[in-house]
Formats: C-alpha cells, structure tokens, sequence
C-alpha cells in the first residue's frame, strides 16, 4: 500500500474515533444537564411562608366572644404539602386565656396559596375566674402565638411561628333606670305613658345604640313593653337618658294597679335587650332592674301637678 494511502486511511480512522468520541461527550453532557436540572430543581423547594392577615369577632356578648384567625400560608414548591398541625395559644401579658391543637389541617397546593381559618372560644367566666383583676367592663390586649407544622420535600417537617396582637372587651351590661313616669294621657280604659329612662355604661368603650326592646312590671303587674328603634351614642363610662312610649289598659289589672298609679310613686321591674355597635362588633345586652322605685306623674288636664318637671 503506497504511503498516501495508508495516511488517508489513519486520517479516516482518527476522524471516526473523533466522531465517536464527540458522540460520547454529547452524550455524557446531555446527561450532566439533565442532573443539573434535577439538581437545580431540588434545590429550587422553598420553605413556605405564612402571616396572620387578620382577626374577627363574629360573634360577641356577655358569656363568651368569638374570634376567627385567618393565616394565609404560601406555597413556592412544585408539588403540594400537608399543613400536618396547627398550635395556637391566647395570652394576655403573659398569662394564658385558651390554646388548642388542630390537627390535620389540609393541604397547600404546589405554587398556591390557601388561607387558613382558625376559630378560638373566650369563655368570660373562665377568665375571670382565674385572673381576678380582669373586670367586667374593661378592655384587655392579648396576642395570639400560632404554629404551622409543615412537611416540605428536601427540608422536611418545618415549624412556621406567628404572632399578632390586639385587643377584645369583657363586656358588662348596661344599669337601667326608670327616673319617672309621666302619663300623657290617664284613664281607667286606656292609658298612655312616657318612661323617663336612663341608661349607664359602665364599659371602657363607647356603646351605638341601634335598638331597644323592653317589658315593664309595675306593682308586680306587666303593664306590656314595646321595640324602639332609637340611634344614638352611649358614651364609654357615661349616661344617656330616653323616653320610652308604652300604652296599656289599667281596667285589665283590677283595682290595685289603678290605686297604685292614682298615688305619687311605685314599684316597678323592667327587662329587655339593647343591640349596640362597638369597636369590637355588633352586641345585644341585656337590661334589667329588679325592685326599683320610680315616681308617678300626671299631666295637668288630668288633675296631676307638672310644675315639678325637670326635678330630678
């Protein structure tokens, strides 16, 4: 084989391994990238993240007050992770009111986002029973510690603390007290009389009054009640005083009801509810008093003697 035949012939041989060898090397970083990317994709697992957005009172009174927590929980990964528990503990400067477990608390999408509802019970009893300086009235701060155990692919189970603070009234209802009643219109058939109101708050928080429904006992007789849509402002720790229409028919009651109403004062007893706006939500009080002692006063036209009328 002549000379220039055996150098095409090794030139061929060397181009045919290069061939392969650069077959080979495609090969082998085709197959490094795509670990890279696995790499880079288990890598790229976030921890989620998770904040309180807000606190509600959906329900509030005398006995207990109602607060939702919502915690919305962000979820960066590829693939969803079960929220396996939440803890939450209730204090105020430091002394515990209410904590709780909720287990199993769902899933959290890949790339989504959920919020998560978290309801709490405030027994009033409880807590004043337990913290003797805690009064009827007040208003107390308190914060909220929550914990989110999470279980997130490459990181494993994942505590995410959080905390918020606020503020929740322990409500105490309003004193009652008719000063007088004036009667508009006086007979033995049918009777038309104004009570002269007045009504105390005894709360660190103003009260809106929106609405009254009452029932008056005179002499241990219900004379009736009625509803009064009335809109107007109890201040905190002040008084405000109404007038209250009520109609009823003395005949009904027998002769000692009209012989206390013909005399200068009586016994009476009144209960019903307020429905009041405040800082915290809508409530509905209850009013009441028990054995008061109230004047009874009449018109002139009707043989009574008003000269007195703003005596108090």
């Amino acid at each position: 084989m002549a000379s220039s035949d055996r150098d095409v012939e090794v030139k061929e041989r060397a181009d045919e391994k290069e061939e392969e060898k650069g077959g080979f090397m495609d090969k082998v970083k085709g197959f490094i990238q795509d670990i890279g990317e696995k790499i880079e994709g288990a890598i790229g697992f976030g921890k989620p993240t998770a904040d309180v957005t807000g606190i509600h009172i959906p329900s509030i009174n005398l006995k207990k007050a109602e607060l939702v927590v919502d915690v919305l929980i962000k979820n960066p990964n590829p693939v969803p992770i079960p929220l396996v528990d939440i803890n939450y503990l209730i204090d105020s400067d430091g002394r515990k009111l209410v904590s709780g477990l909720i287990p199993d608390a769902g899933t959290i999408h890949a790339h989504g986002e959920e919020t998560i509802t978290i309801p709490v019970t405030l027994i009033y009893d409880d807590i004043k029973s337990t913290y003797d300086d805690i009064k009827p009235g007040s208003i107390i701060p308190y914060k909220i510690r929550v914990e989110l155990l999470v279980d997130v692919p490459v990181f494993g189970r994942l505590t995410l603390p959080l905390e918020k603070t606020g503020e929740i009234p322990v409500p105490y209802k309003p004193d009652i007290d008719v000063e007088k009643i004036r009667f508009e219109r006086f007979s033995f058939e049918e009777t038309v009389a104004i009570l002269h109101l007045k009504l105390e708050n005894k709360n660190d928080f103003d009260l809106g009054l929106k609405a009254l429904d009452y029932e008056v006992w005179l002499a241990n007789v219900s004379i009736g009640g009625a509803e009064l849509a009335k809109s107007t402002t109890i201040d905190k720790n002040g008084i405000t005083y109404m007038d209250l229409p009520i109609t009823f028919r003395p005949k009904e009651f027998g002769s000692a009801l009209w012989d206390m109403i013909r005399g200068r004062g009586t016994g009476y007893s009144m209960k019903g509810n307020i429905d009041v706006d405040t800082p915290f939500g809508a409530m509905k009080l209850p009013i009441s008093k028990e054995d008061g002692t109230t004047r009874l006063k009449k018109n002139k036209e009707d043989g009574g003697d008003d000269d007195d009328d703003d005596e108090e």
